[in-house]
């Protein structure tokens, strides 16, 4: 069998990785398939596919589709001339997307697959309108749809290109059905983790220094964000929960992650944080790692890894490979991340946006050396259960074989 994965971005994020351990796993379980990745962009998930033995390549969006997106017009202060802007966007992108269109369904056409995999809006969107006619397509929705008040329009408008969606969570799932209806199905799969990468045993990496800080006094409690720099990630919750415990607590913080995507007005500046700290008098005990190519490692040298999603979280990876890692993982209960957690037993849970409430889960793990370790290691029995790749290759496996012998 022949696969192909459309994914728009070349980085590494959350969703790009998820990918990787997928694709991986297929190929582990069967060999003999072909499977191939079209990138919207160079990056190293061309590198990491490529090392895993999979036919990979980047067809890079112009540059007025890569920028393009609606997250500005989708959040909660999103006005009617954001919603304008975005408009134009899509009328700026609208020639250089028909040109890429066509080299898309050439590559495709090429590969000559049996099934078609994508990961991304605009690869779902692009890979409806690049398919041939008899292949079966299947969207990997990872985000919530109903929120973006363009992309919502396209999917429901293409959803009958589709041939099946698979889904992180029942959240993701209720929400693809209300835009969607009953015309597309769906399948709900949580993400699988490397566990054998994410595990408590390994290498450590140094973040004092990946800050440019010395090291701090002992005793000093580790607590970090693992996150891209979207802004709806939590960022200035993190800080002003440090802020509320800076004399109660030897704490250290560290803003673990960097910009990864080309999307317009989606991700703060280091350089923002970096004032805001300074606002909340926490400049000198907070560190800016940058992106990791090893979050593994990051997660290892943390005492404790905090989620702080403002918006409901569609799945939260790094709430999954913190687990899988032993730590104690303070999490923003909301949406696919109250399916994956069991509050005080696999993790301490708090409301979005509830700075107080997350000061005073930090609090409590920091000054309890026991409960970090049985959280922790409750969090990485949890992991083994729920996000094994065998799990995620099990279902995804009768989903890819079903739609190809229906197909032929």
């Amino acid at each position: 069998m022949k696969v192909i994965y459309l994914n728009p971005d070349g980085q590494l994020g959350g969703a790009e990785r998820s990918l990787l351990l997928l694709m991986s796993s297929i190929g582990a379980a069967r060999p003999n398939w072909h499977l191939n990745l079209i990138a919207g962009a160079e990056g190293p998930l061309i590198e990491r596919a490529k090392e895993l033995g999979i036919r990979a390549n980047a067809i890079p969006f112009p540059r007025s589709l890569a920028r393009l997106g609606d997250w500005g017009a989708a959040a909660s202060n999103g006005n009617q001339l954001k919603r304008l802007a975005l408009a134009g966007g899509f009328g700026r992108a609208g020639v250089p997307g028909v040109a890429y269109l066509h080299r898309l369904r050439r590559a495709i056409a090429q590969c000559a697959p049996d099934v078609i995999h994508t990961n991304g809006f605009k690869m779902h969107i692009l890979g409806a309108w690049a398919r041939p006619a008899d292949c079966p397509l299947i969207w990997h929705i990872r985000d919530y749809v109903r929120a973006r008040p363009v992309m919502s329009r396209l999917i429901r408008a293409n959803a009958h290109r589709c041939t099946a969606a698979v889904v992180n969570s029942k959240s993701v799932a209720a929400d693809l059905r209300s835009v969607c209806g009953d015309q597309l199905r769906i399948h709900q799969v949580y993400n699988g983790v490397d566990l054998n990468n994410f595990n408590p045993r390994g290498d450590t990496a140094n973040l004092d220094a990946m800050s440019g800080m010395d090291a701090p006094a002992g005793g000093t409690i580790r607590v970090g964000i693992v996150a891209t720099m979207a802004r709806w990630k939590g960022h200035e919750v993190f800080l002003r929960a440090l802020a509320k415990l800076k004399d109660k607590v030897p704490l250290r913080g560290y803003v673990i992650g960097g910009a990864l995507y080309q999307t317009e007005g989606s991700q703060y500046r280091v350089e923002e944080l970096r004032e805001m700290a300074a606002e909340l008098g926490v400049e000198k005990m907070v560190g800016y790692t940058g992106f990791i190519d090893d979050p593994a490692s990051a997660i290892r040298a943390l005492d404790i890894v905090v989620h702080a999603s403002t918006e409901p979280e569609p799945f939260g990876l790094a709430i999954a490979e913190g687990m899988a890692c032993g730590k104690p993982v303070i999490v923003s209960v909301a949406g696919g991340a109250a399916e994956i957690v069991t509050p005080n037993v696999d993790a301490l849970t708090y409301q979005p946006g509830d700075v107080d409430a997350l000061a005073e889960c930090i609090l409590k793990l920091a000054s309890d050396d026991e409960l970090r370790r049985t959280i922790g290691a409750a969090a990485r029995a949890a992991a083994e259960q729920r996000f094994d790749h065998e799990r995620l290759v099990g279902e995804i496996l009768p989903i890819y074989e079903g739609l190809a012998s229906a197909a032929a």
